[in-house]
């Protein structure tokens, strides 16, 4: 009888019918392939991988991060969606540093500053406010001549107060124009029917032309927000037509204001209050936080279409207004998003903190340190800055933190843009890089913001650092940034721009490398061995020295048909550069939107497999060694450390197309098949004699024999074959024979060689 070898084509290619696929395989599950010198890729076990740490970290992680610091201490780090945290060294315990926050949505405006100064006084009682803290005003609030809104660092005065300081878009101090005063009690009001005079105990005089609110006083007509006309020690006069005498004190005071929203009834117009604005025709207002007013509600960002003064201006809605009438943002109450960051508690940090003079001589942080809520998050982007672990929450501000500062949550960097969609710090001259960025605390989902060099806290450009902002003009929204070789990398959802240092005075020039290339997911593309590669809407690419090129990809139905396109964010690439792979992550239709497969790419052979397994995040080699990766159950893995599934069997199978053995109508008769394989894994000769290999694999083989490519096949097997097997009788009569290969013992290892089967005619049909 004659004998033929079986030598399969390497990859995996599901396009192809079974029948149309010959020698080749149609189905895997954890398989990889390794290139031969002869050029055929031999199927092998997957590589098996054990947890990292024994614990859960509580909720899926979504992205990791590995580095080492100044002092040798190699770190993981991870952000999941309920928390951030870092694990020193392999296998060390977890130090949750998810960044807090404290939301103060309804507060009374009491802010005060003097005069020549850029120090502000915040008071709120019970904010217990710390050195190590920040403050997002969300609300603009106007005082002193000057409007204090976004982030700020705060310097703790006492357990009802703290300061910040006052700067101007270029992060240069900025001083009050004139002093406030506490609120001061009314003690007498006259109105004239044009003017009413107030006055008060105490001796300051509130500077005329800026804007005093009025409250408690009984006729109620004297209450409201108005701009101070007349004024000296004890008085102040405003425009108002109410008359009548005090008959209820009240109080007085300029210590701050958020706008005042004015509108009409059936006009778009809206008028702004808020002193001393600065705004321009054709410049940008940014409302946080919706108002409603006269049927309409204001929300988000505005284009100034006129200025009235120096406290008034208009923008216009969408929207016409259906009654006349004012009211305050937010009620008139200002509203603040704390960030606490806890840190080793000091005896004092006063003298010289953030100025001279700042929280007080002798002041520090307060001795029971705040604490906040801790933040959530759908994604996280990750990165470091030397020793310093660089995290931005999707949506959210940047953080830090620094294993040589002992601080026990991440900090926000107050000077970095409030709002972003990720980061990266970019090579080789070290700039923190934001993409979804902002300048008001609105998401622009096209634009690009950098600090200066070595410099993450400067991100205002000026003539005398290199930090800057670009807006790419094309597409609807920025999916993904990397520092890829030589160059930074921007996906849009239509195509691909470079970011080129240049230096000062364009620090970057940007373009448009390809088109109709689009990134279909927020981690979806990776860089290995210089060259990039990624998954677009509908295809596979990768960015070489002869530009963008499409990838083939033969399981193609596999992933495209079967992809939720619901949750297209969650995608993960995952390199892995010690076997030439780059896998995909994806989650399937009807799976709960949660990742559950993979396919895999090897590019040295340039062949595809796929199969299912859970992976929410992952890194390539690192300072820890082989490719670590996560699941949705909060556990970390680090792989190709085992040749097992965290000390359970792993299932690892293939099945190939459809051999024809005899042409025509002719079927064929198999009596022997000789396995070929490698059972175990190397180990050097001893007394110089053959390799020996441990442990023994066990591996099942099935045969599935059918007559025509649309019959249900007929299985024989599984055969077990172990490296004492000579060989295996099906005894199979038929046209078309398929082959599974597979095992699911423990601590195994196998390898497919070049099998061999006896045959046979067998008659017609």
């Amino acid at each position: 009888m004659p004998h033929a070898s079986l030598q399969l084509i390497p990859g995996v290619d599901e396009n192809k019918t079974p029948a149309l696929n010959q020698a080749a395989l149609s189905y895997s599950q954890l398989i990889r392939f390794i290139p031969d010198r002869t050029g055929l890729g031999l199927v092998q076990k997957y590589g098996g991988w054990q947890k990292f740490i024994p614990v859960s970290v509580g909720s899926p992680v979504r992205a990791l991060w590995a580095w080492e610091d100044i002092n040798a201490q190699t770190w993981l780090g991870y952000g999941a969606t309920n928390s951030l945290g870092v694990i020193p060294n392999s296998g060390g315990s977890v130090q949750n540093i998810t960044p807090q926050t404290i939301t103060s949505a309804s507060v009374a405006v009491n802010v005060s500053t003097t005069a020549g100064s850029n120090i502000i006084t915040i008071t709120q009682t019970g904010s217990n406010i710390s050195n190590y803290d920040s403050v997002f005003i969300e609300t603009p609030i106007a005082v002193g001549g000057l409007v204090l809104f976004g982030v700020y660092q705060c310097y703790y005065v006492s357990a009802d107060a703290y300061q910040i300081l006052a700067t101007d878009v270029l992060g240069n101090p900025s001083p009050a124009y004139f002093s406030t005063s506490t609120p001061n009690t009314t003690t007498g009001a006259s109105g004239s029917g044009t003017v009413a005079t107030l006055t008060f105990s105490g001796s300051y005089v509130y500077p005329v032309g800026s804007y005093i609110q009025v409250s408690g006083i009984t006729p109620t007509g004297y209450n409201g927000y108005y701009q101070v006309t007349a004024s000296s020690a004890g008085s102040v006069s405003y425009a108002n037509t109410t008359t009548g005498s005090q008959t209820v004190a009240g109080t007085i005071s300029n210590t701050g204001t958020v706008p005042l929203y004015t509108v009409v009834s059936g006009s778009p117009d809206i008028t702004v209050t808020i002193p001393d604005h600065g705004y321009s025709v054709g410049s940008t207002y940014t409302d946080l936080i919706p108002t409603t007013i006269g049927g309409i509600t204001i929300s988000g960002n505005y284009l100034v279409t006129n200025v009235i003064d120096a406290n008034k201006f208009v923008i216009t809605n969408n929207n016409l207004a259906t009654s006349s009438t004012s009211a305050f943002m937010n009620g008139g109450n200002a509203y603040y998003l704390y960030y606490i960051g806890i840190g080793p508690l000091a005896t004092s940090t006063g003298y010289g903190v953030g100025g001279y003079g700042v929280g007080g001589y002798g002041t520090g942080v307060p001795e029971t340190a705040q604490t906040g809520t801790p933040i959530t998050a759908t994604d996280w982007t990750l990165d470091n800055w030397g020793s310093v672990f660089i995290s931005n929450p999707l949506g959210g501000g940047i953080f830090t933190w620094d294993p040589t500062a002992q601080t026990q949550v991440a900090n926000i960097i107050p000077e970095a843009p409030s709002n972003n969609n990720g980061v990266f710090v970019a090579m080789p001259q070290r700039q923190l890089v934001a993409w979804g960025s902002t300048f008001n605390g609105i998401i622009d989902p096209l634009l690009i913001r950098w600090s200066d060099v070595n410099n993450y806290t400067v991100w205002a450009g000026q003539i005398t650092n290199q930090a800057g902002s670009y807006r790419i003009p094309k597409g609807s929204r920025i999916v993904q940034c990397i520092q890829g070789p030589q160059q930074a990398l921007i996906w849009t959802d239509l195509g691909l721009w470079s970011m080129q240092y240049i230096g000062p005075d364009f620090v970057y020039s940007f373009n448009e490398i390809g088109t109709g290339c689009g990134l279909i997911g927020r981690k979806a593309a990776a860089s290995m061995m210089g060259v990039v590669y990624w998954m677009g809407q509908s295809q596979f690419y990768m960015l070489s020295g002869g530009g963008v090129q499409p990838i083939q990809c033969p399981v193609w139905d596999v992933i495209f048909q079967d992809l939720d396109t619901s949750n297209l964010d969650k995608i993960r690439i995952a390199v892995n550069s010690r076997f030439g792979e780059v896998a995909w992550f994806y989650p399937t239709k009807g799976n709960s939107g949660e990742i559950n497969a993979y396919v895999k790419y090897n590019v040295v052979l340039n062949c595809w497999d796929y199969g299912v397994l859970q992976r929410t995040a992952w890194i390539n080699e690192s300072v820890f060694g082989p490719p670590i990766g996560a699941d949705s159950n909060g556990y970390i893995y680090q792989h190709e450390t085992t040749a097992d599934a965290d000390g359970s069997p792993m299932i690892s199978n293939f099945q190939t197309g459809y051999f024809v053995i005899q042409e025509g109508d002719l079927q064929s008769f198999i009596d022997q098949v000789w396995p070929d394989m490698k059972w175990g894994y190397f180990l050097p000769p001893t007394n110089g004699g053959a390799t020996y290999q441990t442990p023994l694999a066990n591996v099942q083989l099935t045969f599935y024999v059918a007559n025509y490519p649309g019959d249900t096949p007929v299985a024989y097997g599984p055969f077990n074959l172990t490296q004492g097997t000579e060989w295996v009788s099906p005894r199979l009569r038929g046209r078309l024979v398929s082959i599974q290969v597979g095992s699911s013992d423990i601590g195994s290892f196998w390898r497919i060689g070049n099998m061999r089967y006896r045959y046979q005619p067998d008659g017609k049909y």
